[in-house]
């Protein structure tokens, strides 16, 4: 089957999105489909393009109005999509549903192209109530046109447990992982109960990971053994100033959390090897999400190191290298933390094992499968 991938933004080597993206087609080739990419990005000389294979097929030019109109502008994808004999369009969703979007979907649907829209998080509304206006009025339009825009889609991906999403159905699948792109964890030390307990969290931070739980625990935290916090990922500068700083600075933690930024490649495996526990998603009850399937506990388990979460993913729940936080603001419990790895044996290799089922290939089949059998 020849697919296009559609998604509305570039790449960034250092993105886990992109990672994820490009791990999903790789699953679709896998399964022997041709695929070819559609994304929105800057040229060299600096104009707004809409590219298919790192070739433009749409160049908006310089300027605000090359912005708006890359925003109205689709007839470039549905012309490419007919001219190059596309059955299927799988497509991120951007949260951007409107008049223009809808149009698209409808003139595939005209010339009976196949088209699925992928939710990355559902549900997501509160998810805006923290980010500037200029999201928080885009979202406005969302809410508007997304029922109409979903009535024109095969199907609506999604990694809950949801059976309709605005008014369509859904295919529900989980997260999955790339074992080429993701290496086993080499822990640079065993942990024992009397050394210092290391613990990593991964993520372009937002109130949702919940990092601050953390923080905090580690300031109320009573116990012997050192703990030190790494963080690796990009931090909204103003959530540093309003609610990762006044913790470090009550609890005295300058020395205890470690800010990173953004890593990949080695640099990212050496922050891991450097941990012997990994923090995921804290805070999802923040954006009224009970249930979700993320990818940072797949790529946790890929690795190979234990890890604790506060929501619903049924594909862990009873898994011996994992810890439930409560889904509520209470600090995380810093010595339920250190007693578990006190006693924690399992080797990576095992806990990786435990994921080879959750691979992109066998996720994307689903999806593809889900549509055309």
């Amino acid at each position: 089957m020849k697919i296009l991938f559609l998604v509305y933004h570039g790449f960034e080597e250092a993105s886990g999105i992109t990672k994820k993206i490009q791990a999903q087609i790789k699953g679709l080739r896998q399964n022997g489909h041709e695929v070819h990419v559609c994304y929105y990005d800057f040229s060299a000389t600096g104009d707004r393009c809409r590219y298919v294979d790192g070739v433009v097929i749409k160049n908006y030019g310089h300027g605000l109005m090359a912005g708006i109109w890359q925003r109205m502008d689709y007839d470039c994808v549905r012309d490419y999509c007919e001219s190059n004999g596309i059955q299927l369009v799988y497509v991120r969703s951007f949260m951007n549903a409107s008049p223009f979007t809808i149009r698209l979907f409808r003139r595939l649907k005209q010339i009976a192209i196949h088209t699925l829209m992928e939710i990355p998080t559902f549900p997501y509304d509160k998810e805006f109530d923290t980010l500037p206006m200029k999201y928080r009025f885009e979202h406005i339009f969302d809410k508007f046109y997304r029922n109409k825009l979903a009535s024109y889609l095969d199907a609506i991906v999604t990694f809950s447990d949801e059976k309709t999403i605005f008014g369509q159905r859904t295919v529900n699948i989980s997260n999955g992982v790339d074992f080429d792109s993701i290496p086993i964890h080499h822990p640079s030390s065993v942990y024992h109960p009397q050394a210092t307990l290391h613990l990593i969290g991964v993520a372009e931070v937002h109130p949702w990971h919940a990092f601050d739980r953390v923080m905090t625990g580690m300031g109320e935290y009573k116990g012997n053994v050192s703990v030190v916090f790494h963080v690796v990922g990009g931090v909204l500068p103003e959530y540093m100033e309003h609610v990762f700083a006044p913790i470090i600075k009550k609890y005295h933690l300058q020395d205890k959390v470690v800010f990173h930024g953004k890593l990949f490649g080695q640099a990212l495996d050496d922050v891991f090897n450097q941990c012997q526990f990994a923090i995921g998603s804290l805070g999802r009850h923040r954006s009224g999400i009970t249930v979700i399937k993320t990818l940072k506990n797949r790529e946790y388990a890929t690795r190979g190191i234990p890890f604790i979460y506060s929501e619903q993913d049924s594909d862990f729940e009873h898994q011996p290298y994992i810890l439930k936080a409560p889904a509520d603001e209470s600090p995380i419990d810093i010595q339920q933390i250190v007693d578990f790895m006190a006693r924690f044996s399992m080797k990576p290799e095992e806990i990786r094992k435990t994921v080879e089922h959750l691979t992109w290939k066998i996720q994307m089949r689903r999806v593809v499968d889900a549509i055309v059998g």
